[in-house]
């Protein structure tokens, strides 16, 4: 059974492509904002999440699914590609009667909210890709295991005791194939040709994502808004949710990042080329 649900969230049942997913979900009455559908890494539910997720649940509805596969949503025949989670992404949505979205992924749910915008650019108002791993910067598979390691290493004890159970949960062969379909992901080639704007957020302790990758990508014709450098490692998400929350608010709303990246301490940003 899940755990329990952190507040303003709670726990919702729903079909998607006949499975049962759970998810976390606010729905908060007369809010403006458009919904925030928060995607998680691989292998891992949607629970280490709630850190940055309740930050945002007063001022967008907001939904937090352990996709096909993961945490405690039921699990297909053979564990889900990248694309195929993207379609998973679009079944949630229509079964939570969510036409259209920010997509606010972490890790490899970074890959799949990619995928997503290429796919549905009209289901897309705009993604947030936090610490997005994958690729070629993490081949062979050893190298990206060993990046893995470390990062566990840089992040808050507190996060193992979310991650672990997860992982046993997944299963260590599913585990294994599923990152190395996340490194075999052309992540950089996706977002250069997106569809729909989107804001990179990356940790200047993070063995997973290349800045200087990430930094090349932003000088690309790709439309795109900012990329952010905290001092934090790959799960932003749980690590600093405060300040991913304000810098997430404020790129949604138009507001200048500039002000939001001075008060909260981030090392360093990149303007995107002017369209």
């Amino acid at each position: 059974m899940p755990e329990r649900v952190r507040p303003p969230l709670s726990g919702r049942w729903t079909m998607v492509h006949g499975l049962r997913v759970f998810s976390r979900v606010c729905e908060p009455e007369a809010v403006a904002g458009p919904p925030i559908v928060h995607v998680h890494g691989f292998a891992i539910s949607g629970r280490y999440l709630e850190p940055t997720a309740i930050r945002l649940a007063d001022r967008y509805p907001t939904y937090v699914p352990d996709l096909p596969g993961h945490g405690y949503s039921e699990k297909p025949p053979k564990p889900l590609g990248i694309r195929e989670l993207a379609d998973a992404l679009a079944g949630y949505l229509d079964s939570v009667d969510v036409p259209r979205a920010v997509i606010l992924g972490n890790s490899a749910g970074c890959l799949v909210a990619a995928e997503f915008a290429h796919r549905f650019p009209e289901r897309t108002e705009r993604a947030v890709l936090v610490s997005p791993a994958g690729g070629r910067y993490n081949r062979p598979l050893a190298r990206g295991v060993l990046q893995l390691a470390r990062d566990g290493l840089r992040e808050p004890p507190a996060l193992a005791l979310i991650a672990l159970p997860d992982y046993v949960r997944y299963g260590l062969l599913n585990s294994v194939r599923a990152f190395r379909g996340m490194i075999r992901y052309p992540l950089l080639e996706r977002l250069a040709r997106s569809p729909v704007p989107f804001l990179t957020v990356i940790g200047s302790r993070d063995p997973l994502v290349s800045a200087e990758r990430m930094t090349r990508l932003l000088r690309s014709p790709a439309e795109m808004h900012l990329m952010c450098h905290f001092d934090a490692a790959h799960a932003i998400n749980f690590s600093h949710p405060e300040a991913l929350a304000r810098l997430v608010d404020a790129y949604v709303q138009g507001e200048s990042l500039r002000e939001v990246a001075e008060t909260h301490r981030v090392i360093a940003y990149v303007d995107a080329p002017p369209l």
